[in-house]
C-alpha cells in the first residue's frame, strides 16, 4: 500500500522542479528521488543529449545506437526514483573542452528553443542545474547545459522569444534557478554558507532512504559502468541561487504548493484531507467512492495544467484502490506498415460488481462495449483491431542529421524521450457511476523460461528490410567486390532490389526481382560493385527495396539487453564504398576484446584474418603465428585477466611479435605498466577532429610501411583525434605525432612506438575505434601500418 499512500500525499502537492544537465548519468538521482517522493513535487530531468558520444562497457554499440540504449537506461532510472525524463535535439558528439565549441556544433538557437519549450510545457516552479556556467563541470557540454538553462529561464517568460511556440503553450516564469553545487574528486564547489537540504532521510512508507533509491536508479546506467552502492544516513545537497529570489528556509520559498494555488482549491484540499485521514491500508477500496466524487471536482478546475496533472494522478489512485488491473497486447511482436493489428485487452475488477467497461479505443478504432459489467475478480478479455499506420522508427532518427543536432520532424516533439504517437489503448470505465479514463501502451507480451513474463515494444516495420553485409567496402584496386544484401519480408510482398546508381562505380545487375515472399521470409541477393576509375574516392551505397509498388531504403537493427526494453530501429540501408591506395602487410591478427568496439569487423573488410583470442590461447599456445596482436579499447580497464596474460604478451613482443594497444582510461588500470617501458595514461585529449597533426619522427617505419603516410591521411576524421593520451614517456619509445586543440599546449602522447627484443610495441590513443568503422581512408592506412612490421625491423 506504500504506493497508494505516497500518491495520496502527491495528490495534495502542486509544485514542480526541473533538473537540467547534459548527459544521461549527469543527474543527481538522490535529489530527484527526494524531490519526487519525499516532497511529492512533479519532478523532471532534462538531459540535453542522449549520451551518444559516451563509452559502452556492455557491448559494441556506438553513437546513435548507444544513445538509444542510454535513453532507455534513463527511463529505467526514472521508474526507480519517480521523476520524469526529457531530452532536447542536441547530439552528444563526444568530449568538448569548452562551451564555445559545444554551442556552435549544437546549433545553440535550436537547442535553446527546445529547453524553452520543455520549460513552457512542464512549468517548473524551480529549475536546478547540475553544473555552473563557469567551467568547473569540466566538459564543454556540462557548461553549455548551465548556460542554456540560464538563458531559457528568462526566455521562457518572454513572449517575444520563440513566439511560434505560443500557439500551444504559454510563457512561463520559474521562481528561481539554482545550481546544485558538488564535490567531485578534487573539485569542491560546496560551502557551509550555501543553502542546503538533507536528502539522506528515510521514507518509512517505502522502507528505503533516498540514498538507497538513488543507487537503484543510478545502477541502471550499465553501459557507463555506474553501478552504485546504497547510501544510508544524513546527506546534504548544496545550492547556489543563480537567478530569481534566493530561498531562505525551503527550496519552494515564495511558491504556493497547496491547492490554494488554483481557484476553488480549498474545497478540493478539504476533500483530499478527509480521504487521507480515513484511508485504511487494509481496505483501500473504501476510499473509492470519495475519490470518484473528488475526481468530479478536479475535472472542473480552471487551471488546465493542474487539472490535467491531478486528473491523471487521481484516476490512477482510484484504479489502485479498486484493485482494477488492465492491459492490452498485440498477438504478434511485429507488423508491417499497413497490416491489421489484432489486439487483446484484459481486465480484472477486484472492487465490486458495479464497475463497468464502456469503451476500449486504439487510435481511431473504438470498441463500444455499452457499459458492460465486469464480474468481480474474473478476468475478462476483449478483442479489437487497428492498423499499423506508421513505422516505429525513433522520431529523432527519421532523417539524416549533422554532427551536433538531430532533425526533428516537428519541433513540438522536443522533450519526448520516445515517440509520443506509439500505439496506445484508451480505456473508459464506469466506476461508481462516473466515467474514468485511462491510457495504456499497446505492447507484445511473451513468457521467457528464464525471465518469466516479458513485455516488449511493438515493432512496426517496412514491408521489406535490406541489411547490407558490410558497413564499409574498401577497394585497393579496380578489382570487383561482392555486396551481399540480406532481405527480410514482414508481410506478403513482391518487388525488386536495386542499388542506386553511383558516379564512379559500376554495379551489376541493375536489379533483382522477387515475388510471392511471405511474412518472415529471409533471402540473400548479391551485387557486383567495381570502381570505374582509379581515382581515390568515398561514396555512399544505397539499397532500394521496392515492395508492392513502393520504394523503401531501410535496414533492420535490433538491440537486446535484459536491463532495458527491446530496441528496434530501421537505419538507412546504406554502406560506404572507399577506393583508396591501401597496401597491407601480414595477414593473421589476434584480437583481445576490450569494452566493445567494431575494429575486428573493420579489419576483416580489408582482408585480414582476425581471430578473437581466448585466455587459454594467450596462455597456452604459440602466439608467434600472429603477425600482430591488438587489444580492444579499454581492455586494460575491463579485462582483469590481463594481469596474468601480460607476461605472455610481452614475451610475444620480445620474440618478434607486434603488439598494438588501443586507448585505455587512466582510471582503473588492471596493470601498473602496460608496455615494456614506462609511460603514464592521462586524461588529455584532442577533441577537434581537424586539429593539425605534426609529424615528429618522419622516418619511423609506422609512417612508411606499407603505406606512405602524409597529411591527407588526417582529413575526414570524425568526432575527435584521440583521447587519454600518454605522458612521462620513457626514452625507449618514439613519439610519432604532436597535436593540440586550439589555445592549448601541444601533446605528443597520441602514438608511441618502441622496440622490445626482436619485436615492436605500439600504444595509440588515436580514435581508430571511431574512424575505421566510419570508413575514414587515412585512418585505415595508418592503422594498417601499425599492424605491419617488416621482417628484421
Amino acid at each position: 500500500m506504500g504506493t497508494i499512500q505516497q500518491n495520496l500525499k502527491k495528490l495534495n502537492t502542486l509544485g514542480s522542479v526541473l533538473y537540467v544537465a547534459a548527459h544521461p548519468d549527469d543527474e543527481n538521482t538522490r535529489l530527484l528521488a527526494y524531490l519526487a517522493q519525499e516532497k511529492h513535487y512533479r519532478t523532471g530531468y532534462l538531459a540535453l543529449t542522449r549520451g551518444d558520444g559516451g563509452q559502452n562497457l556492455i557491448g559494441n554499440e556506438q553513437s546513435e545506437l548507444l544513445g538509444l540504449i542510454r535513453t532507455q537506461e534513463l527511463l529505467a532510472a526514472r521508474r526507480m526514483d519517480g521523476a520524469e525524463q526529457f531530452f532536447t535535439r542536441a547530439n552528444d558528439f563526444g568530449f568538448s573542452k569548452g562551451p564555445e565549441e559545444t554551442l556552435k556544433i549544437w546549433d545553440k538557437e535550436k537547442v535553446l528553443g527546445d529547453v524553452v519549450w520543455v520549460i513552457r510545457k512542464f512549468r517548473p516552479d524551480v529549475i536546478i542545474c547540475r553544473f555552473p556556467t563557469t567551467g568547473e563541470g569540466g566538459h564543454g557540454h556540462h557548461t553549455s547545459s548551465a548556460i542554456l538553462a540560464q538563458e531559457a529561464f528568462t526566455a521562457a517568460a518572454d513572449p517575444t522569444k520563440y513566439p511560434e511556440q505560443l500557439q500551444y503553450v504559454k510563457p512561463w516564469q520559474a521562481k528561481r534557478l539554482m545550481w546544485n553545487t558538488f564535490n567531485f574528486g578534487s573539485t569542491n564547489t560546496t560551502a557551509a554558507d550555501q543553502f542546503k537540504i538533507d536528502v539522506g532521510v528515510y521514507n518509512p512508507t517505502l522502507g528505503k532512504s533516498y540514498g538507497e533509491i538513488a543507487a537503484e536508479s543510478r545502477s541502471n546506467h550499465k553501459t557507463q559502468g555506474f553501478g552504485a552502492a546504497k547510501q544510508r544516513g544524513e546527506s546534504f545537497e548544496y545550492f547556489k541561487t543563480i537567478l530569481g529570489d534566493a530561498p531562505q528556509t525551503d527550496l519552494m520559498d515564495g511558491v504556493e504548493t497547496s491547492w490554494k494555488r488554483v481557484k476553488d482549491g480549498a474545497d478540493i484540499a478539504a476533500s483530499v484531507s478527509v480521504i487521507t485521514r480515513n484511508f485504511i491500508p487494509e481496505n483501500p477500496e473504501k476510499s473509492v467512492t470519495p475519490m470518484v466524487a473528488l475526481l468530479g471536482k478536479i475535472e472542473k478546475v480552471s487551471d488546465t495544467y493542474w487539472r490535467e496533472q491531478k486528473t491523471k494522478e487521481l484516476s490512477d489512485l482510484i484504479a489502485a484502490c479498486a484493485g482494477l488491473w488492465f492491459e492490452s497486447y498485440a498477438n504478434e511482436a511485429t507488423y508491417a506498415l499497413g497490416d491489421k493489428i489484432q489486439a487483446r485487452s484484459q481486465v480484472v475488477n477486484r472492487y465490486n460488481d458495479k464497475v463497468k467497461i464502456n469503451k476500449i479505443g486504439i487510435g481511431a478504432d473504438v470498441l463500444d462495449l455499452g457499459s458492460k459489467i465486469i464480474p468481480a475478480n474474473q478476468q475478462q478479455s476483449f478483442e479489437s483491431t487497428t492498423v499499423a499506420d506508421k513505422i516505429s522508427q525513433p522520431y529523432w532518427l527519421e532523417t539524416p542529421h549533422k554532427i551536433g543536432t538531430y532533425n526533428l520532424p516537428d519541433d513540438r516533439l522536443a522533450g519526448n524521450p520516445e515517440n509520443p504517437d506509439l500505439l496506445k489503448v484508451n480505456f473508459q470505465f464506469i466506476i461508481e457511476g462516473k466515467p474514468v479514463n485511462f491510457e495504456r501502451r499497446l505492447l507484445y507480451k511473451y513468457t521467457d523460461p528464464v525471465r518469466g513474463e516479458v513485455y516488449q515494444p511493438l515493432e512496426i516495420t517496412p514491408p521489406v528490410t535490406a541489411n547490407i553485409d558490410g558497413k564499409d567496402y574498401i577497394f585497393n584496386s579496380q578489382q570487383a567486390q561482392t555486396v551481399q544484401i540480406k532481405l527480410k519480408s514482414f508481410t506478403t510482398a513482391s518487388g525488386n532490389i536495386s542499388i542506386k546508381p553511383i558516379e564512379g562505380w559500376k554495379i551489376s545487375p541493375d536489379k533483382i526481382d522477387f515475388t510471392g515472399k511471405a511474412k518472415n521470409d529471409e533471402w540473400t541477393v548479391a551485387f557486383t560493385v567495381t570502381p570505374s576509375d582509379n581515382k581515390p574516392k568515398t561514396s555512399n551505397l544505397q539499397v532500394i527495396a521496392t515492395a508492392n509498388g513502393k520504394p523503401y531504403s531501410m535496414s533492420l537493427k535490433r538491440i537486446r539487453y535484459d536491463h532495458v526494453p527491446a530496441i528496434t530501429l530501421f537505419p538507412p540501408a546504406e554502406a560506404t564504398l572507399v577506393n583508396l591506395n591501401l597496401k597491407t602487410g601480414g595477414k593473421k591478427l589476434g584480437y583481445i576484446a576490450g569494452a566493445g568496439d567494431l575494429m575486428p569487423e573493420a579489419l576483416r573488410q580489408v582482408g585480414y584474418d582476425v581471430h578473437l583470442l581466448s585466455e587459454n590461447e594467450i596462455m597456452n599456445t604459440d602466439l608467434s603465428s600472429y603477425d600482430a596482436i591488438i587489444t580492444g579499447v579499454r581492455a586494460y580497464n575491463v579485462n582483469e585477466r590481463l594481469v596474468y596474460e601480460q607476461p605472455k604478451l610481452m614475451e610475444y613482443v620480445k620474440n618478434g611479435g607486434n603488439l598494438v594497444v588501443q586507448y585505455n582510461n587512466n582510471s582503473g588500470l588492471v596493470v601498473k605498466q602496460i608496455g615494456p617501458y614506462p609511460f603514464t595514461v592521462v586524461n588529455r585529449r584532442v577533441t577537434d577532429e581537424d586539429a593539425t597533426v605534426t609529424v615528429l619522427d618522419q622516418q619511423n617505419p609506422v609512417l612508411n610501411y606499407p603505406n606512405k603516410i602524409n597529411q591527407d591521411d588526417f582529413k575526414g576524421w570524425i568526432q575527435e583525434r584521440g583521447l587519454y593520451f600518454v605522458s612521462d614517456i620513457d626514452p625507449q619509445y618514439k613519439a610519432i605525432f604532436q597535436m593540440n586543440d586550439k589555445g592549448e599546449s601541444p601533446l605528443n602522447g597520441s602514438l608511441i612506438v618502441g622496440d622490445y627484443g626482436k619485436g615492436r610495441f605500439v600504444y595509440t590513443s588515436l580514435a581508430f575505434f571511431r574512424e575505421l568503422p566510419a570508413g575514414v581512408p587515412g585512418a585505415y592506412r595508418l592503422f594498417v601500418n601499425l599492424l605491419s612490421k617488416q621482417k628484421g625491423n
